[in-house]
């Protein structure tokens, strides 16, 4: 087995029920399915990285449940964490509202500067539905936040992988910035 370069702990977090654990098990077992079950509190996966440098980053993604029952035992989760995705559901408007105090709530436990992705996902909904959450108004929230944002689903895979990548190569590019 070939020596990992890079060990990285980044969170999945957003409000409930806007597919973060499909997101993690697409990403980590190319696997997704229909039935809904939500995390309690927090659950771990572990995936190696193969990177175009030709070395590995071994990633440790916590799946941090959306709930807000667990919000006193949530905050502990991110100490540690070098990188973060944050999903909303592009079907339903109220998460996308809700991402703002999650950044918060991070930045309030998390002490450095790290680097984030948004992730609107359930774009495969898009086509049936339409525009749900005003395109305008997620673009600003991502300048705004100087941040990358990516639409994505986790039923066809769409930018997941890239998601993960871009977000291991930001956290790389931090790690080379600190030496």
């Amino acid at each position: 087995m070939e020596e990992v370069s890079y060990i990285f702990k980044l969170i999945v977090i957003g409000p409930s029920a806007v597919g973060k654990t499909s997101i993690i098990n697409r990403f980590v077992h190319n696997t997704f399915s229909l039935k809904y079950q939500f995390t309690m509190g927090v659950d771990f996966l572990v995936k190696r990285v193969n990177l175009e440098s030709g070395k590995i980053a071994k990633l440790t993604i916590w799946d941090i449940g959306g709930q807000e029952r667990f919000d006193f035992l949530r905050r502990s989760f991110y100490m540690g964490t070098n990188g973060a995705l944050l999903i909303f559901d592009l079907s339903r408007e109220h998460t996308f509202i809700e991402i703002d105090k999650w950044l918060k709530d991070m930045w309030k436990e998390v002490a450095v500067d790290i680097p984030f992705i948004l992730l609107g996902n359930k774009s495969d909904l898009i086509p049936q539905i339409g525009e749900i959450i005003d395109r305008n108004e997620i673009l600003n929230y991502v300048k705004l936040q100087k941040a990358i944002y990516l639409d994505t689903s986790a039923k066809t895979g769409e930018k997941v992988e890239t998601a993960f990548t871009q977000l291991t190569n930001q956290m790389i590019k931090n790690v080379i910035k600190k030496q």
